[in-house]
């Protein structure tokens, strides 16, 4: 498995704790980890166009932008493959 979906799965799941289990100051803000989880997500869709300009990455990690919930990275990849 591509450590970026089982890093959404763990974000779609709501256990995104599995990703930083072992890093204890990240375990006590939890609502910051899965919020740049999300943001990550964004960063790595296959179709460039679904990728957030640097700024508004910047927004996003600064609070000043939503960060929305990011599609599946593979959706793009499945979706190409079933031409």
């Amino acid at each position: 498995m591509v450590l970026a979906y089982w890093a959404y799965d763990c974000y779609k799941d709501g256990e995104v704790g599995l990703l930083v289990e072992a890093d204890e100051d990240a375990v006590l803000d939890m609502k910051r980890v899965v919020k740049f989880v999300m943001i990550a997500i964004w960063c790595i869709q296959e179709d460039p166009s679904l990728r957030p300009t640097m700024k508004k990455v910047t927004q996003m990690m600064e609070g000043t932008v939503e960060v929305s919930a990011p599609p599946d990275p593979s959706s793009f990849i499945s979706s190409i493959e079933s031409f």
